[in-house]
């Protein structure tokens, strides 16, 4: 085993490589002092304690500095590190062997050192083999809400190798140490190799089960690469949902076999369409990466584009204007609770989406009802004073009661009839509608109001289980300026990352936090394309990743650092057009940027 201060002259003297040559190339290092990685010019005096910036994250701090989000458990580190062979990698399992997320799961880790490698400067030879044993209780891959995805690691230096041991439950955490065992293998620069800890031990499992983002790909449609290169961002951070706002009144991309006429008239193209295969092919991948794909189909609002053949007798105000008079964004349309029709056609769609999508849970949307969409037909109308309804809150509220009823009937008739609803808070989710259309025992409330909402209380009070997307932290579009006025956007300012670390939720639920299962950050895509939209995600839904992962107590200028180093990996390893967090001196400059 080797001590910090010997072991790059060590490993430089066992590969053969002359110290003068590294004078050559590099005149800054960098050496633990005070476990802080502090920027040192290289001479002949101090070479032999000189270290590349990731090494000495990786083993200068108690937490280890390259970790992402940090464990929750016990962390044991040696202080020493060693080389390691990234041409000699071994992963077995008895029991996932022959299991396709495994074997996926292991290949990707396998890729994934190799993109630590710069083309400019390959490996020098050496280095002992990895050989990584995974042991876990059963071979099942069920992903949903009771998945246990904690895990234990373990890494030691032997004679010949570093012998690392996985333990977990089941698949799903084995990933996730997968995960953990890639961010401990860092590119040592000064030396050309890969290292990592000669001895380390952890002990990890998240504070809360629902940890994702929510992407809108109807305003902006964005490529099966785009979704897959966001999976990849989500796995890397152990974020562990990809909610799917798949459809809005803009654009209906999700291919329909039984209604093919909302694909035909609702996508942006025929090139924009998001196929069956396609579809399938998202929620494969996102499953070996420890994700689980949510589809969402708003309504009763929500809807425009792709619903012209069925204007007449199945929706309201379709794409009237002014738009603000019956929606918040054109083109406008709700479709048409009094019709019966209507709920056979939502059967036929369900039907489809839990065919492709076989969801943990669906999202059944639920917002931005305007009572004047409805209140403009006039078969509508009639149909409620026929009922003895008068045309005010109450009866239009008991409309929209109705509907979630009817068409929470027909979603459980085409699924197991137990599947976890979503719905967003809206006028429904409030006293008295709640209490009667809401069962707590199948519904999760996704609140998107702010922080300080009286009404997140009322609905934990009344037993609701939450998931938080709070506007004023976790809209990640917010501060952008505005796509439809004079560049104000309603909910202005930007949210920097540090807002949304300290976005505790256990301070929100209290003694009810359990009912909260967690966030998600959203990302709406009315000024956002494939150019755009890596920046716009990370590293903030890394900040969130931590949060529902690790759940801090300690601010987030201890974080920093680590999430410098994590933004950087995600680029390198992620190819992920991560927004930069500050100038690049202050990487090299721990804590001198700070104020």
């Amino acid at each position: 085993m080797y001590t910090p201060n010997f072991l790059i002259l060590l490993l430089l003297f066992q590969q053969s490589i002359r110290l003068d040559a590294i004078d050559t190339r590099y005149v800054w290092g960098y050496q633990c002092l005070e476990n802080k990685c502090v920027k040192t010019k290289i001479t002949s005096e101090n070479q032999n304690s000189i270290l590349a910036l990731q090494v000495c994250r990786l083993y200068c701090y108690e937490d280890i500095g390259t970790l992402w989000p940090i464990p929750t458990g016990n962390i044991v580190n040696s202080k020493t590190i060693v080389q390691f062979n990234s041409q000699s990698i071994n992963v077995e399992s008895e029991l996932l062997f022959d299991n396709k997320y495994f074997i996926e799961a292991v290949n990707r880790f396998k890729d994934m050192q190799l993109k630590k490698i710069p083309s400019k400067y390959p490996l020098i030879s050496g280095g002992k083999r990895l050989n990584v044993t995974i042991n876990v209780e059963t071979n099942d891959t069920i992903l949903n809400y009771d998945t246990n995805e904690s895990y234990q690691l373990t890494l030691i230096e032997e004679s010949n190798q570093l012998r690392v041991t996985i333990t977990a439950k089941n698949f799903f955490g084995a990933r996730h140490a997968l995960e953990t065992l890639s961010q401990l293998i860092v590119h040592d620069e000064l030396n050309r190799q890969l290292v990592t800890l000669s001895s380390v031990s952890i002990s990890d499992e998240p504070k809360f089960k629902h940890r994702g983002i929510s992407m809108d790909t109807s305003r902006t449609f964005f490529s099966v690469d785009v979704i897959k290169r966001t999976i990849n961002g989500l796995a890397m951070a152990k974020l562990n949902n990809f909610h799917w706002h798949i459809t809005d009144a803009q654009s209906f991309p999700m291919e329909m076999k039984k209604h093919s006429d909302l694909t035909k008239y609702g996508a942006y193209s025929h090139k924009k369409i998001y196929k069956v295969e396609d579809i399938q092919d998202i929620v494969e991948y996102a499953k070996a990466r420890g994700v689980k794909v949510i589809p969402e189909f708003d309504l009763p609002a929500h809807i425009g584009e792709g619903w012209q053949k069925k204007k007449e007798h199945l929706t309201t105000c379709l794409n009237y204007k002014p738009y603000l008079k019956y929606c918040w964004q054109p083109p406008c349309g709700h479709v048409n609770p009094t019709v019966d029709e209507v709920y056979d056609v939502l059967e036929d769609i369900y039907k489809e989406m839990i065919d492709i999508f076989n969801p943990p849970a669906f999202h059944t949307g639920g917002d931005e009802i305007f009572f004047s969409c409805w209140n403009s037909s006039e078969s509508l109308r009639q149909w409620m004073t026929d009922k003895g309804w008068t045309l005010d809150e109450e009866h239009f509220m008991k409309l929209w009661g109705q509907f979630q009823t009817r068409a929470q009937e027909r979603l459980d008739k085409v699924s197991n009839g137990n599947l976890p609803l979503i719905i967003w808070t809206s006028e429904l989710t409030e006293e008295p509608y709640v209490s009667e259309y809401l069962d707590k025992s199948r519904y999760i409330i996704q609140v998107w109001t702010d922080y300080k909402d009286v009404r997140i209380q009322r609905l934990l009070e009344s037993g609701y289980r939450l998931i938080i997307s709070n506007y004023d932290a976790l809209y990640l579009d917010c501060g952008y300026g505005s796509w439809a006025s004079d560049g104000y956007i309603w909910c202005s300012p930007y949210h920097e990352w540090q807002k949304i670390y300290q976005n505790s939720l256990d301070q929100l639920g209290g003694e009810r936090v359990n009912q909260i299962f967690g966030a998600e950050a959203t990302i709406w895509s009315e000024s956002i394309d494939e150019r755009n939209i890596d920046a716009r995600i990370w590293p903030r839904a890394s900040a969130l990743a931590e949060r529902l992962w690790s759940n801090p107590s300690e601010h987030w200028r201890r974080a920093e650092p680590r999430l410098l180093m994590h933004t950087d990996y995600l680029k390198i390893v992620g190819d992920l057009t991560a927004e930069p967090l500050q100038h690049e001196w202050c990487i090299h400059n721990e804590g001198l940027c700070q104020l």
